[in-house]
């Protein structure tokens, strides 16, 4: 059974329509990364998978490990292992990053109906994934995302992924403001959680966070809809002849 299977999904925001009929199938174990130019619907699809309440889904289907994605609160999507690492992090005053976490792991493991993590084992889990992100230790410590600088942010979004290990990673433009080095640890933290139950899709404008993670398949999404799909030699086309031929090939 697919994990995820989207279907003529067309999605609003106010008054504006942005996805216009996406088709997408992802299975377990596959790397999907959607590519497309600025105002696409790129951004849109992530966050209407995540259930963003500003977005208003007016026709389609998503279903998800099948069941109705749609149908689903954002708090029960989180609970059933979608993951959202966000273009532009927030802020959380007032909220230690250990701490959300914790709660986070917490909420997680109840749903499935597991104890929650002792202090201690959560404490030598998370120093585990601080070292495997190279993230520096103290910002576990402070208010969430409080200071950080934009790459210490997507760091802090890799942690996360890293602790809670999703079914279904969206990756929003994850690799947008980060010089050589922070892009090279945050794509080695996405790779390291690939697993053949889970999936990730990367949402991207540029082709170089492809040179470190692979995708088994790329898809170009423009206009709200995706107009051609391929491996990972498409990325590597785009890159090269950039997006006008391909809106001059579907034209």
């Amino acid at each position: 059974m697919p994990l995820l299977v989207i279907r003529d999904l067309h999605a609003s925001i106010g008054d504006q329509e942005i996805l216009k009929g996406v088709d997408l199938t992802v299975n377990a174990g596959e790397v999907h990364a959607i590519m497309g130019p600025n105002g696409s619907g790129k951004s849109t699809l992530a966050n209407v998978l995540a259930g963003r309440p500003e977005y208003t889904v007016t026709k389609g289907s998503v279903q998800y490990q099948g069941h109705d994605l749609l149908a689903m609160p954002p708090e029960q999507r989180a609970r059933e292992g979608i993951f959202l690492a966000f273009q532009y992090p927030v802020e959380l005053p007032g909220v230690r990053a250990w701490q959300f976490l914790k709660a986070a792991m917490d909420a997680q493991r109840q749903h499935r109906g597991l104890e929650e993590m002792s202090a201690r084992d959560f404490n030598r889990l998370l120093q585990e994934k601080v070292q495997q992100v190279e993230i520096d230790p103290e910002l576990v410590k402070r208010n969430v995302n409080e200071g950080f600088s934009g790459g210490e942010k997507k760091r802090n979004e890799i942690l996360q992924l890293a602790l809670l290990e999703p079914k279904l990673a969206l990756l929003d433009e994850t690799d947008s403001g980060l010089d050589i080095d922070a892009l090279r640890i945050v794509a080695e933290g996405v790779n390291r959680s690939r697993r053949p139950d889970n999936a990730i899709v990367v949402v991207t404008h540029y082709q170089r966070i492809l040179n470190y993670i692979t995708p088994d398949f790329v898809h170009v999404l423009m206009d709200g809809r995706i107009v051609r799909s391929g491996g990972a030699e498409l990325a590597l086309e785009l890159e090269s002849r950039g997006y006008d031929w391909v809106k001059e090939a579907v034209s």
